[in-house]
């Protein structure tokens, strides 16, 4: 397998639609997000999300974050609380992600965790491929397990190259990752990340703190 390389700012209506159809036939494909590049492919494609762990080396326990590209989307796969969908208004697109209880549909995500992380990422060319796609994407980040995230475009063809259809540079990325709200309680919102967006701003959005 030798991946096809496209440049995001040269990506045409052509290329969105092609990229979209072959994720959401379970290819797997590195690309730009608000934050770092991800790795991905369609949420319900179970071999190309089997291909991630198997690439990414990563427990089969840690379920994969979701992404979409609206809110009524997210409601497809995921149960938002009144306090989840005030941070979903006021911080998506964006770098927060959002633990919620799966619905019916959402519950295949989850490899048994109580709980779905669904987010809506601020980078406009994904956007445009989710919006398109006919499912959400399956992600996280490009890199083996436990080591350091890739923000840099140079170094992906060298790693993944060989290893996914899909490569989609967009020169260097933010380090930082999404904050990461856990909603599976309503009554005890807990942070396990805090990231670009920080506690102060998402406490003030919930209107009480976290629980510890």
């Amino acid at each position: 397998m030798t991946a096809r390389i496209f440049k995001a700012a040269q990506m045409n209506a052509q290329d969105i639609y092609g990229v979209a159809g072959a994720l959401a036939n379970g290819a797997v494909a590195v690309f730009p997000t608000d934050t770092v590049y991800g790795i991905g492919t369609g949420a319900f494609c179970q071999e190309g999300i089997a291909e991630i762990y198997r690439l990414k080396q990563r427990p089969q326990t840690q379920p994969l974050q979701i992404l979409t590209d609206t809110l009524e989307r997210a409601l497809e796969v995921g149960i938002f609380s009144a306090a989840a969908q005030r941070l979903a208004r006021a911080f998506w697109p964006g770098a927060l992600t959002l633990i919620v209880p799966p619905t019916e549909k959402g519950r295949a995500l989850t490899c048994g965790a109580a709980g779905v992380g669904i987010r809506i990422p601020a980078h406009p060319l994904l956007l445009n491929i989710l919006h398109v796609l006919t499912m959400p994407l399956a992600s996280t980040s490009a890199n083996v397990h436990g080591q350091p995230v890739l923000t840099e475009e140079k170094t992906l063809a060298g790693i993944f190259g060989k290893k996914t259809a899909i490569i989609i540079g967009d020169g260097t990325l933010s380090p930082v990752a999404s904050s990461v709200v856990d909603l599976t309680q309503d009554n005890a919102p807990r942070l396990l990340r805090e990231g670009s967006i920080r506690r102060e701003a998402l406490e003030r959005i919930l209107e009480q703190p976290f629980a510890k």
